[in-house]
């Protein structure tokens, strides 16, 4: 690597020397500086030698051999002989270059150390001779000791010193060395800006390098220095900046093994504080094994060995030892003697431990923890590990594992195979017969001797059709029973009748002991039989007959066109149809072969074999491909070689010939050129090869010197268009073109591969925040380049385009900052060049350089200052101006640091352009010589300098004289109006301010009273929600419904309102515990599909035929739009559609799941060439159901574990707060609640009663029920039965019609409670309901309530109606009815509505609406966060996939309207899946919903809706109350909604796969849930009315007309309705 050269004498009197070692010497080069060493001659240096001491004195003066060989151009032997008058330059020359040797005496140093000459400081002069030439030169006595008085080393040297370098590195600046722990860390800094810490042994062997970057591309100043006062911290500096350095980042190894391992000399491993650190940041370091250095090596790590890791949970020990755990303590650990030790086994338990044995051996002895705290063991596993910790000081400090098993369990882990699981585990476990189980200990199971497990011999069964019986024969060994003693060969044959739906299916074998229903056979190799089904699988005769090689007995039936199972042997020859080929591809191929041609058609053989030399492309033979033959429907083969161009059919012959409709060519393609012909080695540059006939064949390859491959290819008949790669040298290669990965087509063809391309310099090196500032890139070489982009790092990393203007300028504007600190250090700059990052031509770093230390580095930095400052001269907004006078602009900058030229400012008055005539630092002078429209009042002057673009002032441009005159005439008229005005408004002011404080007065006195309201209502409410929910069972406390249940109420929502009438059956009679579970009848729900026996066969099969069509996505999207263009097909059809088909396939979710996509990609067609906004507003078409209804099945288990439980506790909230004031009985207005029209307009004076009840139900005898003493009879029996049964579904409460409450007034007298009774109070005609107030309850009575006597026909709530014709609703009389003749109903009911109509809220009535609302307040937020927050445990995975689809269908469409896609998510979850749910909690509860509960949920639900949507409130006085009550909200609400939008966002995409295992899981875990078949029947029901259409349809569409789907459609009907669908359509 150098060059070196020897100085001085040999027979220099001192003895001592230096040489110096140059590369690439040239021009003046400082010792010290990168490329050149120095190193002392002698082999003892004097101690205080320095080598910057001589650095001071020393120069190397290098220069080029002149025209006669001799030393030109030393203009600095002046300087030389300033410092040295008395030397003589001996002139040495060579052929090659001229060397000067310059000799010096002692004395002339001596004189010149103290005080250089000025300019000269720091240098000073060296002795040097080539190597190659070894002069002698006669020296004077005086000169031989030269130097050596001043430089403690004379400048002498006896023989040359040579050394094998320890580390090689380019570029290298700095240099500080320590010594630590018997190890030698040298820190090196280098030109890039790098610090490079190298960690030698004490042999100078490295052991590990590591590197960190200081700065980007600034060099390391040489001197470099270890922090006086804390020897662990470096100084060292570059040109920006002085950085203190920690020597070692110890703290980035968590373990002892990462510690030891890093081999950084200064880190070891503090064992009782388990981390790692510096020696001296270690507690007791200086103590025996407290800290573990580097040289005691990875295996010197902390460990400790459990001696007894397996540990049976049946294990008995004597009653006088306790089970202990005994502990081999490994590695370096201080004497654990005299500390607090104890062993910590997880979640809190810790048992006491002791030290055992010496300090080389340490054992410690643990108490086991106890039986009862063993973890449980995993369901699938028969063991469980247990994690110890020996715990120090309360500090755990090294663990290990231990585990514990139980045979028992493997019986019940592997039922199939339990006896050769137990006998194959890995612990001591026995197999005992007689119990059929496994066990850990032969005293288990006495009188048994060690035997071989019974077993299922396995066999290859025959396969079976489906529905047919057949015999299977199963081989028993080692079998044993009751009547036989010893064990032999059983062979047992069973008669089963098997059916599948599919083309085949395989049944697993078993065989289970009568006498233990849970246990089997051992059957090791699982045995299975496979069943096949003829009529499915089969399109054609060959796919049919071919089934033959698979064992299965089918036969094609021509005149059916199906395939059925063959009962008897066939009377017609079974040879098929000839061969229908009806597409190949590719059409042409070359001339060599080797084109994989592709036919696709019916009849293509049963088998390979059947094919095989039965493909030809005219006469020329075409070798099909085994692993891509598909039976009769697609051949792969690899066409021949064919002697000349020509065309012609692709024939196939199976027994029969069939020919193809199109013609297969065979051609030659023709290379003719590449453009362009030459490019950068770096590779990226993008060519064009010409030709004809380019596109022919199915592989194409372009080989770059036989070696490397063209890449991103894209081809058309007369082009190829492709990327070159890199490559290591500059020359020209061939370029090979490879069809079929044959010989090459093209001959001649090369590229030559050029010097890449440099970069020199960039100017400028500064630019404003905003961007935009031309940055210039200076070098050579840009002609090869075709693009070009700039990168800043830290700032985004947006590439911003560049422009090449010649071969040595290329312009680039910079990329605006986004997150940069003004005034920070200058940000490294990235150029990429044909796509390839530029980097500078360094040599390669040596092999063992750590990947760190080859990151790229760029040379280029660019600094970022704040954008520039402008204003007028006068800082004024307005600037006034006369048209047609010339302007003049003075515009005032502020001082920055950008250095702008004069051609960087532009600046504008309106759209025309000020022409720049000074500028200076602080002054732009600009002007305009032609006139300024006068059609524009007001024009605004800005200054742009980049990207940045600011407006400084407004141009006003004024009239003439005249409109000066009339400008002020009209000033002093509006000055007379003010004056007028002013004085009018100050008297108003007066008025109204004396109003204003009168009102305020009362608003305070208000607001005072509606905050004591709330307060008390909040604590109220948050006492009785504590301790509903303390009380709720969370197993069963929460009435969550099964998910079928909200599967059908959720997709048939017409029926959930009458859910009872619609699918339930009359529930049993109630018994005094609880009612019995109500059975839900939804026909979906029902497990058999119940249809008359005759029936069963036809409809099966055509049930099923229906159903592989519905599994067909041709189909079924044609099947969907067909029904969609009918006009009879209503809204409600094509939602009852899509529920009945989400069913059917919700066995196949990721199928379902891509039609919905499908179909929702025409629906996002049609819409985007209307309104975008307006799609998924509403459920109109079929997809926007399915979306529905998948929505619902992927977001239920969020619901149910997230959201399920602040959605309860709102509902329960808001009936406990309607409950805490009046309610009308008759129209359940109330005096607390959301929704305004559901407020009670009066002020009823409510007392609180505390009742003792006692009810035999609901698992509880009495409790303290509170009511208030204007509850009627009808509303205490609801509370009390909400209080008893609190914890059971609402489905199973008693009515409150179904119970009778008495009442204890005295020990000897009862009154039986009731609405309406003899005591009923008549007002004005007007009989009103009982109430606790009416019967004078006192507080604190004793109430007993129970089931009905059904005999009773006293009144109740359920036959107040027929009593009284109608019930009429006063204001002023709460729960009071009035009794009409019918006459008069209709006429009062008229009047009483005008009436009704004509009285006016009163202001204070709407104070309840806030009360109310700020009292559930926390309960809504809660609810809201719930619904929009992301688990970081359970992501939202299906929002997440749906989003970035929408996403992706906009940016196909070109859509980037941000709103848009908010509305489309919006639209698509919250508005279609989560409002539902929150209008509609019976879909998710089994509660009670009232309708005055779903009034205050649909306010809640509108605020909801308010806080997705992006328009704002226009609210007003007039406006609605349940808008106006949550306004102040809204904002809050949608900055949720946009952060949850932005968190779905950012979260990692999700790949198909990843959706589709989710989707299956789903459908996994609610199989056989639904009756698919109802769903089917009923969706053939639209499928027989639109027959017609239908068929139509599908013969429209040309991939269905292909498939023939039409005919298998009519094959259905065909099926259904041959006198059988009308008979059998009411099963």
């Amino acid at each position: 690597q150098y060059e070196p050269w020897m100085c001085l004498q040999q027979h220099n009197p001192c003895g001592q020397g230096y040489v110096l070692l140059c590369r690439g010497c040239c021009g003046v080069s400082l010792l010290g500086s990168p490329g050149c060493l120095l190193t002392s001659c002698s082999n003892t240096p004097r101690a205080g030698w320095h080598p910057q001491l001589l650095v001071r004195f020393a120069t190397v003066l290098c220069h080029a051999r002149g025209r006669n060989g001799q030393c030109h151009g030393l203009q600095s032997l002046s300087l030389l002989s300033a410092l040295c008058p008395a030397c003589q330059p001996s002139w040495v020359s060579s052929p090659a270059r001229a060397r000067c040797i310059f000799l010096f005496c002692d004395s002339a140093v001596r004189g010149s150390v103290p005080t250089a000459p000025e300019g000269m400081a720091g240098i000073g002069l060296v002795f040097v001779l080539p190597a190659d030439i070894c002069v002698s030169p006669q020296l004077q006595p005086e000169q031989l000791d030269c130097g050596a008085a001043h430089l403690q080393h004379p400048l002498a040297i006896v023989n040359p010193v040579t050394a094998t370098p320890i580390f090689t590195y380019s570029g290298l600046t700095a240099v500080a060395v320590a010594s630590v722990n018997n190890y030698t860390v040298v820190f090196l800094g280098t030109a890039s800006g790098g610090l490079l810490k190298i960690n030698l042994d004490s042999t100078m062997k490295v052991i590990s390098r590591r590197s960190i970057s200081v700065a980007y591309g600034e060099p390391v100043h040489p001197i470099m220095q270890f922090d006086p006062s804390d020897s662990t911290y470096l100084y060292l500096m570059t040109s920006y900046q002085m950085t203190r350095v920690k020597v070692a980042a110890c703290s980035q190894y968590s373990t002892c093994t990462e510690c030891l391992a890093a081999a950084d000399a200064y880190c070891g491993w503090c064992t009782m504080e388990t981390r790692c650190s510096l020696q001296h940041e270690c507690t007791n370091f200086t103590g025996a094994n407290f800290w573990a250095s580097v040289s005691e090596g990875v295996q010197q790590c902390p460990s400790m060995t459990i001696l007894e890791p397996e540990i049976n949970i049946d294990k008995e020990n004597p009653v006088r030892f306790l089970p202990v755990l005994i502990i081999q303590i490994n590695g370096t650990i201080p004497n654990l003697n005299g500390t607090n030790i104890s062993c910590d086994y997880g979640n809190n338990i810790h048992t006491v431990a002791r030290v055992a044995g010496d300090y080389v051996n340490q054992f410690i002895y643990c108490s086991l923890l106890p039986h009862e705290k063993y973890p449980a063991f995993p369901d699938d596993q028969d063991h469980v590990v247990v994690e110890t910790s020996l715990r120090v000081n309360n500090k755990n400090i090294i663990r290990a594992n231990f585990t514990i098993y139980d045979c028992k369990r493997i019986g019940n882990i592997y039922p199939k195979r339990a006896c050769t699981s137990c006998l194959s585990a890995r612990w001591k476990c026995h197999w005992c017969p007689s119990a059929y189980s496994c066990v850990s200990n032969h005293s288990q199971c006495e009188g048994q001797k060690k035997i071989d497990c019974p077993r299922i011999v396995p066999a290859l069964l025959e396969p079976m059709p489906t529905g047919v019986s057949r015999n299977i024969m199963i081989s028993l060994v080692n079998a044993t029973f009751s009547k036989v003693s010893e064990f032999l060969k059983f062979l047992f044959v069973f008669c089963v009748q098997l059916h599948t739906s599919e083309k085949s299916h395989h049944f697993p074998v078993n065989l289970q002991l009568k006498d233990k229903p849970d246990r089997f056979i051992d059957s090791p190799e699982m045995m299975t039989v496979e069943v096949y089904n003829c009529a499915t699988g089969s399109a054609d005769c060959s796919q049919c007959l071919g089934r033959e090689d698979l064992g299965h007995r089918c036969l094609w039936s021509e005149s059916s066109s199906s395939c059925r199972l063959q009962t008897e042997p066939p009377q017609l020859s079974d040879v098929c149809p000839p061969p229908e080929i009806r597409k190949i591809e590719p059409l042409r191929g070359p001339l060599e072969g080797g084109t994989l041609l592709t036919i696709r058609g019916r009849n293509l053989g049963r088998r390979f074999s059947d094919i095989l030399g039965a493909v030809r492309v005219g006469g020329v033979r075409c070798s099909p491909l085994p692993g891509r033959y598909v039976v009769s429907e697609t051949v792969v083969c690899q066409t021949g070689e064919a002697q000349e161009a020509f065309s012609d059919v692709v024939t196939v012959n199976v027994s029969r010939e069939g020919r193809s409709r199109e013609r297969f060519s065979y051609v030659l393609p023709m290379v003719q050129s590449i453009a362009p012909a030459n490019g950068p080695k770096a590779g990226g540059t993008r060519v064009t090869i010409r030709g004809s006939r380019l596109d022919v064949g199915s592989e194409l390859r372009v080989l770059i010197n036989s070696s490397k491959q063209c890449t991103d290819l894209s081809r058309t008949d007369s082009t190829i268009t492709c990327t070159m790669p890199a490559a290591e040298l500059t020359t020209a290669v061939p370029v090979c073109v490879q069809f079929e990965n044959k010989s090459c087509a093209s001959h001649n063809i090369t590229f030559k591969y050029e010097k890449n391309p440099v970069i020199s310099d960039i100017n400028p090196k500064k630019s404003q925040i905003s961007g935009g500032r031309i940055i210039t890139l200076e070098g050579r070489g840009f002609g090869l380049v075709q693009n070009v982009s700039m990168a800043v790092r830290g700032i985004g990393r947006e590439h911003t385009r560049c422009k090449v203007h010649t071969d040595t300028a290329i312009t680039c504007p910079s990329p605006a900052a986004s997150n940069v600190t003004v005034g920070s250090k200058p940000a490294p700059v990235d150029f990429f060049l044909n796509g390839r990052l530029y980097t500078d031509e360094r040599s390669a770093l040596d092999e063992e350089m750590y990947p760190e230390e080859a990151l790229h580095i760029s040379k280029f930095s660019l600094g970022y200052y704040s954008d520039p400052q402008f204003s007028t001269a006068k800082k004024e907004k307005w600037i006034k101006h006369h048209p047609g006078e010339p302007l003049t602009l003075v515009i005032h900058k502020e001082p920055d640091s950008l250095g702008l030229e004069s051609n960087e400012y532009q600046v504008k008055i309106g759209l025309i352009s000020c022409e720049i005539q000074i500028v200076s630092d602080k002054v732009i002078h600009c002007s305009i010589n032609e006139s300024l429209s006068s059609s524009e009042r007001q024009l605004p002057v800005t200054i742009q300098v980049g990207k940045f673009n600011y407006t400084i002032a407004m141009l006003h441009l004024g009239g003439g004289e005249t409109a000066i005159i009339v400008s002020i005439v009209i000033c002093s008229i509006l000055l007379v109006l003010s004056v007028v005005a002013l004085f009018v408004f100050c008297t108003k002011s007066r008025r109204a301010e004396r109003y204003w404080q009168k009102t305020l007065l009362q608003m305070e006195e208000m607001e005072s009273q509606i905050r004591e309201e709330i307060r008390k209502g909040f604590a109220e409410l948050q006492t009785d929600m504590t301790d509903l929910t303390k009380e709720l069972n969370r197993s069963q406390g929460i009435p969550f419904l099964e998910y079928r249940h909200f599967v059908t109420r959720t997709f048939f929502p017409k029926c959930s309102s009458l859910y009872e009438e619609c699918y339930i059956l009359p529930s049993q009679q109630l018994s005094s515990q609880a009612g019995a579970q109500v059975q839900e009848t939804h026909p979906l729900l029902v497990g058999e599909w119940k249809i008359p026996e005759n029936c069963r066969p036809n409809m099966e099969e055509g049930i099923s035929l229906f159903s592989t069509l519905l599994n067909n996505k041709h189909f079924l999207i044609v099947f969907v739009h067909a029904l969609e263009q009918q006009k009879d097909f209503a809204v409600r059809d094509r939602c009852n559609l899509a529920s009945l088909l989400t069913i059917a396939l919700h066995g196949k979710l990721e199928y379902y799941t891509s039609i919905m996509k499908d179909l929702l990609v025409d629906l996002i067609d049609a819409s985007a060439s209307k309104n975008p906004k307006l799609m998924l507003r509403r459920t109109e078409s079929v997809v926007e159901k399915m979306l529905t209804n998948w929505m619902s099945i992927c977001m239920y288990s969020y619901l149910r574990e997230t959201v399920g439980e602040p959605f309860f506790l709102l509902i329960c909230a808001i009936k406990q707060q309607i409950n805490k004031g009046s309610i009308d009985a008759i129209t359940g207005k109330a005096r607390y609640t959301l929704n305004e029209e559901w407020l009670l307009r009066e002020n009823i004076e409510a007392k609180p009663r505390n009742l003792n009840v006692s009810f035999q139900g609901c698992g509880m005898d009495s409790l303290s029920v509170r009511a208030m003493d204007t509850d009627t009879l009808s509303q205490v029996k609801e509370k009390i039965l909400e209080a008893f049964c609190k914890n059971v579904p609402y489905s199973q409460w008693p009515r409150v019609e179904d119970v009778d409450l008495e009442w204890f007034a005295t020990s000897t007298d009862s009154y039986i409670l009731r609405d309406l009774d003899d005591t009923s109070v008549v007002e004005d005609g007007r009989k009103k309901l009982n109430t606790l107030a009416h019967y004078k309850i006192p507080e604190g009575a004793s109430l007993a309530m129970s089931l009905t006597d059904k005999k009773d026909t006293t009144l109740s709530r359920g036959n107040i109606s027929p009593l009284f014709p109608l019930l009429m609703i006063e204001q002023e009389c709460l729960h009071c009815q009035r009794v009409l003749p019918t006459d008069e109903s209709v006429e009062h009911k008229k009047s009483h509505r005008q009436s009704h109509r004509k009285k006016v809220l009163p202001e204070i009535y709407l104070t309840r609406l806030l009360s109310t609302k700020g009292t559930l307040q926390k309960f809504l937020d809660d609810l809201f966060k719930a619904i929009l927050s992301i688990r970081d445990d359970k992501p939202p995975v299906a929002v997440k996939y749906f989003f970035d689809f929408l996403e992706e269908q906009a940016e196909k469409r070109g859509i980037t309207d941000p709103d848009t896609l908010h509305i489309w998510k919006t639209n698509s979850l919250p508005l279609r899946f989560w409002v539902n749910i929150l209008k509609n909690p019976q879909f998710v509860f089994d509660i009670d919903k009232t309708d005055h509960i779903d009034a205050c949920l649909s306010v809640i639900a509108q605020a909801f809706i308010d806080a997705c949507s992006l328009s704002d409130l226009q609210l007003g006085k007039d406006s609605p109350t349940n808008k106006l009550l949550y306004a102040k909200e809204i904002p809050e609400y949608r900055k949720i909604v946009q952060r949850y939008y932005k968190q779905i966002h950012d979260m990692p995409p999700l790949s198909e796969q990843e959706m589709n295992a989710h989707l299956a899981e789903e459908s996994r875990k609610h199989r056989n849930e639904f009756n698919t078949n109802v769903a089917m029947a009923e969706i053939y029901k639209y499928a027989k009315r639109y027959r017609s259409q239908i068929v139509a349809a599908l013969d429209a569409n040309s991939t269905t007309k292909r498939t023939q789907l039409q005919h298998k459609f009519e094959q259905v009907i065909a099926l259904m309705e041959d006198n059988i669908y009308e008979s059998c359509s009411e099963a």
